[in-house]
């Protein structure tokens, strides 16, 4: 039989802190009602596992364990201080009532991952500004530290901490339910759930500012949330969310050179594109697509999969990825969409086309501040021979660019027309 030294026990908490901390804060929030008093009950249950499981051995389900040694050290503190703060004795007390399913607190059976779900869709909720949804999903779903949040956002820790704590008050203020939206009022929350997942997504995956073009950190807390959101509620907007991360992500090694500069899609080393994530997106393409359900993100995900179908850039089936942008627009019309599928016109019919587009979008006065729709008038300018437009455009999309990557790039283009 194996000892259970300390050593080993404390192995064995930081293997079950990794792989539940997040399960187990889940049922601890519900449980207690607050985000702060569960975040204190999981350390505190956490430095109790380390004292007592070498003394008692480790016990069946440590999972459980924790959140009940959780909860009943958050009511002996709040118990203790209530003895200075009368308005604590109440809350104290409910928190003490009988929980509803049994000795493990509702832990077994498909409560835990409701609280997951209920976790995610209150980080998410709509009466929140959007910046401290996506700072509330990163530190309390994904487990994500205050620094950590700042450095992938490019934001002054304080900042992020008070968005934080702000989040936080309002749903204790407001009385935001901890809960998974009803039927009725899924698909406008659900949309918000995977808005904040998209958001992640596309900042790791093409960073907005700062010296790496990615950031894959990001990018992969961004698929984790995706896959869990699949596995627990397989709609097919999810599923096709998921097979756009993933049939995205597929390109990452192919994105930039060994030296760490910019390659555009078309000049990629596709034997250097992710086979195995490609096969899962398409899966999932086809499996929300069967649906007859799906909305903007199985469309964007099914015009990535058209891209990863086609060996090289010129087998590349424009026409359909042009059609499926026209169905995209009338789904989602944005000025983003339609300078996608100006630069789809473009490959189409020629550059002349494209930048016809183009110049009605900037005429309307939308993308002015966009650096990729003049980075993309640019380059038709280029191949149309324009080079006092191209030229133009180029300085302007430099001007506005954040990304170091991206801009030096951008200058590299510049400097071929000047030459």
């Amino acid at each position: 039989m194996t000892e259970n030294t300390p050593e080993r026990v404390r192995g064995i908490v930081d293997a079950v802190y990794i792989a539940d901390s997040r399960r187990v804060l889940a049922t601890l929030i519900r449980l207690l009602g607050d985000f702060d008093l569960a975040e204190e009950a999981l350390h505190d249950a956490v430095a109790a596992a380390i004292e007592q499981w070498p003394r008692d051995g480790v016990p069946a389900n440590p999972r459980a364990w924790l959140v009940s040694t959780g909860r009943f050290k958050a009511i002996d503190g709040l118990r203790r201080k209530a003895r200075f703060d009368a308005s604590l004795v109440e809350l104290a007390k409910q928190l003490d009532a009988p929980v509803p399913g049994a000795a493990d607190v509702g832990l077994e059976g498909p409560d835990i991952e409701d609280d997951r779900l209920r976790l995610i869709f209150t980080c998410c909720h709509p009466a929140l500004p959007p910046d401290a949804q996506l700072a509330l999903t990163l530190r309390e779903v994904c487990g994500l530290t205050t620094e950590e949040i700042a450095r992938a956002f490019l934001t002054a820790v304080p900042t992020i901490a008070k968005r934080i704590v702000r989040a936080k008050a309002k749903i204790r203020d407001a009385r935001i339910p901890y809960e998974v939206p009803s039927q009725a009022d899924l698909p406008d929350r659900l949309d918000t759930v995977l808005h904040v997942i998209y958001v992640l997504f596309t900042e790791g995956y093409s960073a907005s500012s700062g010296v790496s073009l990615t950031r894959s950190d990001i990018s992969g807390e961004a698929l984790r949330l995706g896959r869990l959101i699949a596995e627990l509620l397989p709609e097919p907007e999810v599923l096709g969310l998921l097979a756009l991360m993933l049939l995205h992500e597929s390109r990452r090694n192919a994105r930039t050179s060994p030296e760490g500069e910019l390659v555009l899609l078309n000049d990629q080393d596709r034997s250097l594109w992710n086979q195995s994530q490609i096969g899962e997106g398409t899966s999932l393409v086809e499996r929300a697509l069967s649906s007859r359900r799906f909305g903007p993100y199985t469309l964007q995900a099914t015009i990535a999969a058209v891209h990863a179908e086609a060996p090289n850039a010129a087998a590349t089936d424009w026409a359909q990825i042009v059609g499926l942008y026209d169905v995209l627009a009338r789904a989602n019309a944005s000025p983003v969409i339609e300078l996608n599928r100006a630069v789809a016109v473009a490959m189409r019919d020629g550059p002349l086309a494209g930048l016809a587009l183009i110049d009605a979008i900037l005429a309307r006065g939308d993308l002015e501040d966009y650096y990729l729709a003049h980075s993309a008038r640019a380059d038709l300018c280029r191949r149309l021979g324009r080079t006092a437009e191209a030229r133009t455009s180029y300085e302007r999309a430099i001007s506005l660019a954040r990304q170091e990557t991206a801009r030096r790039f951008l200058e590299r283009r510049l400097a071929e027309l000047r030459d």
